[in-house]
């Protein structure tokens, strides 16, 4: 894993000190080495902060260079067939003369240009300028494990895996996108190609970028979509045991892939379904694997080891049972500026103090995460699969009324409000965004008066991102595949576990296991009213020990409420909240705090705003 980032223009560059500067702001991201090339014409410069971890050498040293087909390339990520296309392009008359994935990468481009992708199985971001073309090439994995920022203006293209790095640039504009913030406080995180700064974007997953230097012109291009479920699927009517069979065999074949690094690799074993399933795969392609379980003590509900230890008794794994400490509140501003964007997810916090422990002892480990959005995990489905069926005969102007009295009448935070308001959205073809939302359309107009340029606008996003399948839980889960996943949880475990120089890998979402999940799997084999996770359980029962918990659905959090009661945490978000240079209006932040008080569920609204003001006051971003 690395960082990298440059700058490609139709002249000349001038000023190329912040370059240099901006790799060294991602130093965790690439402890290992550093490096920097420039075209001889000074239009094109590369930096790339290296963790090694496949070919530790130094020819596999970065920016790498083809000299050959006047190819350089900086490489994020990991290409877990590296192996495979390293023989199909030998075959082709290819000569290597590294092992890196990323001499792969750059050969894989001189073989078949940018179809090169349509090859690739791994998480990535990459940047590689095509002298002869005169093009710059960006592109980023299916899912979107690893990030990609730019700004195109005036015939340049500024790039780079953290914001951070575009922030060392004394130049780089710092105006918040009021669109991007309204998205931040509706969804709580910014979607899609938006970033909360204006003049800038992410380049969304699965996508590519062609910079053309000589006109400064750019091509943005979608080259992977998730399929379409098959008609087969539709209809409800499969072969579950074949599907049992093709999943058992994509997911063995996944983590078998993924295991392969040149430094220790292991598992972060929770305890829950989907870590104790990637666990038993990998004991079938692995003579010896070790196992990780952190504990939280005093949390009891948070603290799930005796689950991981029989997991690891099972298939007998090198288990280490790792004790987090408690957590200080000052870890929430370091955050605040690892985050390029500002998150609303307070478990960023343990995931620090996980990938923390865990880099102690490998540079490398294999997670859990994609299995609720791939397979129907989350508790929502459940009940948004009620509610279409229990409220289906209601007319639609009272589900209407119910939602509009709910927003307006009853406190934020509120046990069941978000439920109520979720009334009044027809789920045949729509999904309410107040279930899983932060801060609904009357909230984030108190919490923005006094601003004229704000407008609400994140309800329209967040339609326009809604997929037409006629399936709900089908919406559901895609929504939360391109949304959620996306811009949250991986988000998350990128910036905690780069901090930390620790790489996190994904076996769920190999991109063949995603095409298996939304093209073959039905809705029924997903989640109903009264069950989720049906067909990854179904694997379970094949596979781990018949004592262990199926039914258990444990997120991984913090005891944020009773942390706010009292002590550091109280102080930092009262007293950030109620400064006089916040930006949020007074009397609805002192409204939240109150009712966080008596006892209403805004622990993570309240995050939000602390998160968002702490994130604004160091990048002097402004409105």
């Amino acid at each position: 894993m690395c960082g990298l980032v440059g700058i490609a223009a139709t002249q000349s560059v001038s000023d190329r000190d912040w370059l240099s500067v901006g790799r060294d702001t991602m130093l965790h991201r690439g402890p290992d080495d550093a490096g920097e090339w420039w075209s001889e014409d000074g239009r094109v410069g590369l930096g790339h902060r290296r963790l090694s971890i496949l070919d530790l050498s130094p020819q596999a040293h970065q920016p790498m260079r083809n000299k050959a087909n006047g190819l350089s390339i900086v490489f994020n990520g990991e290409i877990y067939n590296h192996n495979s296309l390293r023989k199909e392009l030998i075959a082709k008359g290819y000569v290597f003369r590294s092992h890196s994935d990323t001499e792969v990468l750059l050969v894989a481009y001189a073989a078949w240009g940018k179809n090169c992708l349509k090859h690739l199985n791994g998480m990535f971001a990459f940047a590689l300028y095509d002298s002869r073309k005169q093009r710059l090439f960006l592109a980023r994995d299916r899912v979107g494990e690893k990030p990609l920022f730019y700004h195109l203006a005036d015939g340049m293209l500024q790039f780079a895996s953290e914001l951070k790095a575009l922030m060392a640039n004394p130049s780089a504009p710092r105006c918040i996108d009021m669109a991007a913030l309204d998205c931040y406080l509706a969804m709580g995180f910014v979607p899609g190609e938006h970033c909360i700064l204006q003049g800038y974007n992410k380049l969304p997953p699965a996508h590519a970028l062609s910079f053309n230097l000589s006109d400064g012109t750019a091509r943005v291009w979608k080259y992977w979509s998730v399929p379409e479920l098959s008609t087969t699927a539709a209809t409800g009517v499969v072969d579950e045991k074949a599907l049992l069979d093709e999943l058992e065999i994509l997911l063995e074949d996944a983590v078998g892939r993924q295991l392969v690094a040149d430094v220790p690799v292991g598992i972060l074993l929770s305890g829950g379904l989907d870590s104790s399933l990637v666990t038993a795969m990998a004991v079938r392609r692995s003579q010896k694997v070790r196992t990780f379980s952190i504990g939280f003590p005093g949390h009891g509900e948070l603290d799930e080891t005796h689950h991981a230890r029989l997991i690891a008794r099972h298939f007998g794994t090198e288990h280490t049972e790792l004790i987090a400490e408690p957590s200080t509140a000052d870890l929430i501003p370091r955050l605040a500026q690892q985050f390029d964007e500002p998150m609303v997810d307070s478990s960023m916090i343990p995931t620090w103090l996980v990938s923390h422990l865990v880099r102690q002892h490998c540079t490398v480990a294999l997670g859990g995460d994609g299995g609720d959005e791939l397979f129907g995990g989350y508790p929502q489905y459940s009940r948004l699969l009620w509610m279409q069926q229990r409220l289906a005969n209601i007319p639609g102007f009272v589900k209407r009324g119910v939602a509009s009295v709910a927003e307006r009448i009853l406190p934020v935070g509120m046990m069941g409000r978000n439920y109520l308001q979720g009334m009044g959205v027809d789920l045949r073809c729509s999904l309410p965004l107040q279930i899983d939302g932060v801060f609904d359309v009357t909230t984030r107009h108190k919490l923005m008066q006094g601003q004229p340029s704000y407008r609400t606008v994140a309800e329209g996003i967040y339609s326009e991102r809604i997929s037409h399948q006629p399936d709900m839980l089908q919406r559901a889960t895609r929504m939360d595949f391109h949304g959620y996943l996306a811009e949250d949880i991986l988000v998350k475990v990128d910036r905690a576990s780069m901090l930390n120089s620790l790489e996190v890998r994904a076996p769920l979402l190999d991109y063949k296991l995603v095409e298996f999940a939304y093209g073959q799997v039905p809705s029924n084999l997903k989640a109903t009213v009264g069950d989720k996770k049906i067909l990854l359980k179904r694997l379970a029962n094949r596979v781990l020990p018949p004592e262990f918990e199926k039914q258990r659905k444990q997120g991984f959090s913090i005891p944020l409420a009773g942390w706010l009661k009292s002590g550091p945490f109280h102080e930092l978000f009262w007293d950030t909240l109620t400064s006089v240079d916040c930006l949020f209006d007074r009397s609805t932040v002192q409204s939240l705090l109150k009712g966080q008080e008596r006892g209403f569920n805004n622990g993570e609204r309240l995050f939000a705003l602390v998160h968002f003001e702490l994130w604004r006051r160091h990048y002097s971003a402004t409105l």
